[in-house]
């Protein structure tokens, strides 16, 4: 990193630039690794093995063959030096850091007034190697006794005669040694006065090469608390996707946070180098520790400060009054969560069985592991304003007013940029952040209304006195309204067919070719369609009423939102695409003789497309993937599809793009309405609780009115 700030650049008025933005810049510190390459040079230790010992954060470095060839250093060396030693020390990278650690200790010697321990320290860094060659190879003065046979000498006689041969080369090396002790005393009084420990709050730029600085900090990586966050919460992989940075230079920025762990108070999590499917629960939730101090953390680490806790909240009513055993605001959160509609006991016990969670007992939290869709989106709202009111107010939740809730309504359209993360962040690791970014206006209705939901509920409890977010009214523009445009055309749905077909036959595409008409024909939730499983797919002979005709066909059963249990026709086709998808991974094509199976299971085919190189470990045959992997690969392959629509339609390859399952579930209804289906049936195939969200859907009076208005607009131009 540099150590000056850059400049403004001045020209002249004819020929002026635009002015260069300031770049703010942290000057380097010197921690003890610093210290002790140089005391390894001036002893004459071998360079690249202590550059690999205390300076790998400055980057790796390959001995150039070039370079020792032509090297004076190497030519001025004895015969029985390493040249490859002395090439190492001549590369450049080692010259420059060698002798910015020089200036930074001449500097700090001048400084604190010493100007003899600056003049040692202003030696070049050949003169520096030179101090740390080898002895002159002079011989011992009993092995001189015995070359010369003066035996029956007396000592000091023998003394006399070795100092005679011997004697400029001993006061040489005297010199030598008097030099080099010299230099280690003021390295060493340097050390103690100088190095740094190096602390989590440091930037990066503080400690690490420049190069590996800016790279860190164009990714959002500003401090080193900021890069063990990354190391923790991506695992080994966590240098993929920062340009230049590959895995020898990872391994020593780990290295350099390895060393001193100790100043850090953190080190680098165990479970960064194991396998995503072997890492235990336990293990996970120890990552980021629950009570942390001024984080931004999940409701299930957050621990309340006792001022914060709300026991004393402005608008509290008396305890002996409460409905529900909360004492302050977090245990009345949690209370109002749970009161939400719950999973299954079964689907609880299925939850548990799947959590690599071996040897801990069960917590008095262990349930938020497992709630349902409603109680997951409750919880986001709440545990977002529990952060808020902390963080950012400096407030209980019980002494929240409505001007309070009125602030936080205006945060939610623009929260700061350190309170946003990626969705893919779970919630065990630091990374994890409780906004994506801006809320459109429709988001900032839905959380208001969960909010207002919450104070209702704590003041019917008894718990506080009133509710703050009465009569705050969600702008115009924020009304709850589906985005019925998220659907495809039946052009471009037929695009994506086209490229269904195409993909080559591997597990995964066996699965998407499986998953996307079964999105499409029935109009499930990604929640749902992931907890399919064969014993939900019936074959079901009807008949009609007064006709006698019989109706045959699958119908798929579902638990959908509010737990409400729905029956759904699935096509033919698709069913006979799902049994050819069920023999591929073992089990019996007919869903009625294979039972207990998810319709959508994991890749079967990952060891041999791994060509043998790496190890896979495979999830059992009959178990369902998470709905964040199928929602992932279903993205990317929308993606892929808009790249090849992009030729001929960019328009539609940019509405292709932004699909997503959801997009299959209005994609569903809009069709189908379209073809006819009467409202009721699809307001029953969808899961909706009442008509008026199914008619939002109905499109095909607008797409008349378009028709007919843009026959007019033709005959207006003519």
């Amino acid at each position: 990193m540099g150590t000056a700030a850059i400049e403004d650049l001045e020209t002249a008025p004819s020929k002026r630039s635009p002015r260069r933005r300031r770049r703010s810049v942290t000057r380097r510190q010197l921690h003890r690794g610093h210290f002790g390459f140089l005391r390894a040079i001036i002893q004459g230790l071998h360079a690249r093995a202590m550059w690999e010992r205390y300076l790998m954060e400055e980057g790796e470095i390959e001995a150039d063959q070039e370079l020792l060839a032509r090297s004076p250093e190497v030519e001025e060396a004895d015969c029985d030096t390493d040249p490859a030693a002395h090439a190492f020390a001549a590369h450049p990278k080692v010259r420059r850091v060698t002798a910015w650690l020089r200036s930074e200790l001449v500097a700090a010697a001048t400084r604190a007034q010493r100007p003899g321990t600056a003049r040692r320290l202003k030696l070049e860094a050949k003169d520096l190697r030179r101090l740390g060659q080898k002895g002159l190879g002079l011989p011992s003065l009993e092995e001189f006794v015995a070359e010369t046979g003066m035996d029956g000498f007396g000592e000091s006689e023998q003394l006399a005669a070795y100092e005679e041969r011997y004697g400029n080369a001993l006061k040489r090396e005297s010199k030598r040694a008097r030099m080099m002790r010299r230099q280690l005393e003021a390295i060493d009084w340097l050390e103690e006065r100088y190095a740094q420990p190096v602390l989590t709050g440091d930037a990066c730029r503080a400690w690490l090469a420049e190069p590996l600085a800016e790279r860190l900090e164009a990714a959002g990586v500003r401090t080193l608390e900021d890069l063990l966050d990354r190391i923790d919460g991506l695992g080994a992989a966590w240098a993929r996707g920062l340009p230049a940075i590959g895995a020898g230079k990872a391994r020593a920025i780990e290295a350099f946070l390895a060393t001193h762990a100790e100043t850090l108070r953190r080190s680098v999590g165990n479970h960064v180098t194991v396998p995503r499917r072997k890492r235990y629960a336990h293990e996970l939730a120890m990552v980021v520790p629950r009570g942390k101090e001024n984080a931004l953390v999940p409701l299930d680490k957050l621990v309340l400060p006792a001022h914060l806790d709300g026991r004393d909240g402005a608008y509290r009513l008396p305890q002996a009054r409460c409905l529900i055993n909360a004492h302050n605001d977090y245990e009345a959160v949690l209370s109002w969560l749970r009161s939400k509609p719950g999973l299954a006991p079964d689907q609880i016990l299925g939850l548990r069985e799947k959590r690599k969670d071996v040897g801990t007992g069960q917590g008095p939290y262990d349930w938020l592991h497992y709630l349902s869709n409603t109680q997951r989106a409750y919880r986001k709202e709440a545990e977002r304003f529990l952060l808020w009111s902390m963080l950012a107010r400096g407030k209980p939740l019980s002494s929240m007013d409505t001007d309070d809730c009125m602030a936080y309504r205006d945060f939610l359209a623009d929260p700061p940029e350190e309170w946003c993360g990626p969705r893919s962040r779970e919630r065990w690791t630091p990374l994890w952040r409780p906004f994506e970014g801006p809320l459109n206006p429709r988001a900032q209705g839905y959380a208001i209304g969960v909010l207002a939901n919450l104070y209702a509920y704590l003041n019917a409890k008894n718990y506080l006195a009133g509710n703050p977010w009465q009569g705050i009214h969600v702008p115009t523009s924020a009304k709850p309204e589906l985005d019925v445009g998220r659907s495809l055309t039946e052009d471009q749905w037929t695009f994506v067919k086209g490229c269904l077909a195409r993909l080559p036959a591997t597990s995964i595409h066996r699965r998407l070719q499986v998953a996307l008409p079964l999105l499409y024909s029935t109009g499930l939730r990604l929640s749902e369609v992931v907890a399919a499983r064969t014993d939900d797919l019936e074959w079901v002979c009807l008949a009609q009423p007064g006709t006698g005709d019989r109706e045959e066909g699958w119908w798929l059963s579902v638990i959908g939102k509010g737990n409400k249990l729905r029956r759904v026709p699935v096509p033919d086709a698709t069913v006979e695409t799902l049994g050819k998808y069920l023999e591929s991974r073992g089990f019996d094509p007919d869903p009625a003789r294979c039972r207990g199976v998810a319709l959508l299971g994991h890749a079967t085919d990952q060891a041999e497309r791994a060509g043998g190189w790496a190890k896979v470990d495979t999830a059992p045959a009959e178990a369902g993937l998470a709905a964040t992997t199928l929602y992932r690969q279903i993205k990317r392959f929308f993606q892929a599809c808009a790249l090849e629509l992009e030729a001929v339609d960019p328009r539609g390859a940019t509405r292709l793009a932004a699909a997503s399952t959801h997009w299959m579930r209005h994609t569903h209804i809009s069709h189908a309405l379209a073809a006819g289906a009467p409202l009721e049936t699809v307001k029953q195939n969808a899961g909706h609780a009442s008509l008026d969200t199914t008619t939002r859907y109905v499109t095909t009076e607008d797409a008349r009115r378009m028709a007919a208005m843009k026959r007019f607009f033709e005959g207006d131009n003519a």
